[in-house]
Parts: C-alpha cells; sequence; structure tokens
C-alpha cells in the first residue's frame, strides 16, 4: 500500500516539529517504521547548504528537568538490594 506524497511530508514535518516517530505514525495511521524510513529518505535529499541554520544571537538552552526527575529524585531502592538486605539480616 503506497502512501500520498503529502502525507509523507506531513510525517518529516511533525518529526521536524519535534514529534517522535511513533506519534506522527499514530496520528497519520501510518506505521512509525514508515515515518522513520521517510524522515531517514528526507534527510539524506538535503545538501550540507540547504540546511537551515540556527538563529543567530539566540543562546542554546538545554533542558534536563526530566532527567534530573527521573535519575536525581530517586527516592527508592531497587528490589534486588531489599532482598540481599533481607537476607543478611536473618542471618
Amino acid at each position: 500500500m503506497g502512501y500520498t506524497a503529502e502525507v509523507r511530508e506531513q510525517a518529516v514535518k511533525m518529526v521536524v516539529d519535534g514529534a517522535i516517530f511513533r506519534r506522527a505514525g499514530r496520528y497519520l495511521k501510518v506505521n512509525h517504521q514508515s515515518v522513520v524510513n521517510w524522515f531517514k529518505a528526507a534527510t539524506h535529499k538535503l545538501k550540507a547548504e540547504e540546511a537551515p541554520l540556527p538563529p543567530s544571537g539566540e543562546s542554546d538552552v538545554v533542558e534536563l528537568d526530566e532527567l534530573f526527575t527521573c535519575i536525581g529524585d530517586k527516592k527508592t531502592k531497587s528490589t534486588s538490594s531489599r532482598k540481599s538486605t533481607a537476607k543478611h539480616a536473618v542471618s
């Protein structure tokens, strides 16, 4: 089953705008691997001089909040460490 050029273009635009491949696939009702393939094909068509440059004068900002809350703020131990502690306490 072939998809129209409009669907392929919309998928690529969604990924460029920040959607993940699976979300774009779900929204367009296509397999996410098709979205990956279309995105790769579109990037291979670009030449280095055609690639958009980032706006000048703006600083780069990286947000690590999600990473920090997942890793840096872990309050519980893993279940394997609880089991090993329990074995030592009984002995």
